[in-house]
């Protein structure tokens, strides 16, 4: 399956390289060769949170953690005393500068940190594994594949779920032509469920002193530090809130659309749409905030003997239409939604019931990950192994797929998207939303 899922990958993605701007630097840093039976010794970037759970799931694989990073002191604090052999840091670039002895890093921070952060590692030649969405940016996820590529450094995204059993159950059953030709997805989600469509709140509030707001912010662009809005008893940024700013996150659709397009980017063959739109939405807050809720959709071209396909994303409670194929049967709270010629797919099974009585589940024929490890699966990579089934050829694409629709979010309009040249034809104010500015010190 991992040979066969990379070169369509890099089919897909064949026009990656071209256009592309040509990384730095003319040292070609290569991954360090592990002796038998000998542990990674891996860097966390990002303690908190998910960190702590991408921490414990590189630790259970009996790694070593020989160093650690976070702007926050408490979470790097409770970080260190469970592991009290790894050394400390609050700056990451300070980390990979000085731990000489790393072999892999695990990024776990606000988005707008992914890419200089993975970047940085990944020149060092340090195997990189990535929360979701991958970057912050289409041209960081462009550049971080490239960069993997050119280091041969093994890498993986976080979204768990393309480890399970589940995709690949579908990627089966779709190749066995349950549906037909499939000619529409919908995906949608209960996100966000922190606030977001909200004004940023005036003024500025004392920096707990715990936390480096200079660090946090890192290349994003300097705004006041503010604890709470004054009308919810929520925070605005740090911790977890940031994902409702466009400065530090992608909104609902970057935290959860790189879990839930990959089943459509694998099953169907996706590779670069088309176009992307925005159908409907609550409305942008000033171009700082995501909205509360969105309807987003992507436009695909057909792929060898598959048909063209609409692809539709729904975010803050709003859902597809009823399909009469599924009777009285409503919608949960988050979910997909396959529209074939010969029936849907949705809620983990086949509707109408004729179909579903009628079709019988091939045998498996793609490998599976044992447990439906994720982390194993990026670590068997790090050894040398198979490449792990969301490698940055995979997730690159994904990634740039998903961060369009939040373009088109942002400009509020249609965008005709050139995929090879990270380009939208005559759209010149997407240019900066597709490669934003960094802050001085982190370009």
């Amino acid at each position: 399956m991992n040979m066969n899922l990379n070169r369509r990958q890099f089919l897909v993605s064949g026009a990656l390289a071209t256009g592309a701007l040509a990384l730095g630097g003319c040292v070609t840093k290569m991954p360090r060769k592990l002796a038998t039976n000998e542990k990674l010794n891996i860097g966390i970037i990002g303690c908190g949170g998910k960190g702590w759970g991408d921490m414990e799931g590189v630790a259970a694989a009996g790694e070593n953690i020989v160093a650690l990073c976070d702007a926050d002191e408490i979470v790097l604090k409770r970080a260190a005393k469970k592991y009290p052999k790894a050394k400390v840091y609050r700056d990451y670039r300070k980390m990979l500068d000085e731990v000489r002895e790393l072999d892999a890093v695990t990024v776990s921070t606000p988005d707008h940190h992914h890419f200089p952060a993975a970047m940085r590692a990944i020149e060092r030649g340090l195997h990189t594994y990535v929360q979701k969405p991958l970057t912050h940016s289409i041209w960081e996820a462009r550049q971080l594949t490239l960069a993997a590529r050119k280091h041969r450094v093994a890498t993986q995204m976080g979204n768990q779920g393309t480890s399970g059993e589940g995709i690949r159950q579908l990627v089966e059953m779709l190749g066995a032509g349950a549906l037909g030709q499939v000619r529409e997805v919908h995906i949608w989600t209960d996100r966000p469920i922190w606030p977001q469509g909200k004004e940023r709140p005036a003024g500025a509030d004392p920096i707990p002193k715990h936390l480096d707001w200079d660090l946090w912010l890192g290349p994003a662009p300097v705004r006041p530090y503010k604890s709470k809005y004054p009308d919810v008893d929520r925070h605005v940024y740090h911790p977890f809130c940031w994902r409702g700013w466009w400065d530090f996150g992608t909104g609902a659709l970057g935290d959860i659309g790189c879990h839930a397009m990959n089943h459509p980017m694998w099953a169907l063959k996706l590779g670069a749409p088309l176009s992307a739109e925005v159908i409907e939405t609550s409305g942008m807050v000033k171009n700082d905030a995501y909205p509360s809720w969105s309807i987003i959709r992507w436009d695909f071209p057909a792929r060898g003997d598959l048909a063209p396909l609409k692809l539709f994303w729904y975010d803050g409670g709003k859902l597809p239409e009823k399909r009469p194929e599924m009777g009285n049967r409503g919608y949960s709270d988050n979910g997909q939604l396959y529209v074939g010629d010969k029936g849907v797919f949705c809620s983990g099974r086949l509707w109408p019931d004729a179909l579903k009585n009628s079709f019988k589940q091939p045998a498996p024929t793609l490998p599976r990950i044992e447990k439906e490890n994720h982390y194993q699966d990026w670590l068997i990579a790090c050894r040398g192994g198979r490449p792990a089934c969301s490698n940055f050829d995979f997730a690159g694409p994904l990634t740039e797929t998903v961060l369009l629709g939040n373009i088109a979010l942002r400009l509020g309009r249609k965008l005709e998207w050139d995929a090879k040249n990270l380009r939208i034809p005559g759209c010149p104010e997407a240019d900066p939303l597709i490669r934003r500015a960094y802050r001085k010190g982190w370009a």
